[in-house]
């Protein structure tokens, strides 16, 4: 079962491998802190997290099952970044830097992702993709 609960911004440990793995929602904010905040993601065969930009926020995922196809560029139309993932592999994406992750495999891509400053609301959860376009928090 997969533990929804914000633990920021209170001192926190985490197994981060295993509630990654255990994580079934499209998107889970597990600590929200003022300066940075983990969210865990699981995206389905044949999904992705959807093509979008932060602006002022730096973001590191790192992929702990599944394989992706990485795109990154300055414009939403300029995807001029691309390359396959795996487990065990990080992304980094510069703030205002276009980027998608799209699963490529035969299972779930399972991550994690740091975002600096905070992205979403604390506790926000988002079990499916369209959950997550829909909420009037998320640009």
């Amino acid at each position: 079962m997969t533990d929804t609960k914000d633990y920021g911004p209170n001192p926190h440990v985490v197994d981060i491998e295993s509630d990654t793995l255990g994580n079934s929602n499209f998107r889970t904010t597990h600590w929200t802190g003022k300066n940075i905040q983990l969210t865990l993601m699981s995206i389905p065969v044949g999904g992705d997290i959807g093509l979008e930009v932060h602006e002022g926020i730096d973001q590191f995922l790192r992929l702990e099952q599944g394989k992706g196809r990485v795109q990154m560029g300055p414009a939403k139309d300029q995807l001029d970044f691309d390359q396959e993932v795996g487990a065990d592999w990080a992304v980094f994406v510069p703030a205002g830097t276009w980027h998608n992750i799209i699963n490529v495999g035969d299972e779930p891509i399972k991550l994690y992702a740091i975002y600096g400053p905070p992205d979403h609301l604390h506790g926000t959860v988002h079990e499916t993709q369209t959950d997550a376009e829909n909420d009037p928090n998320e640009d």
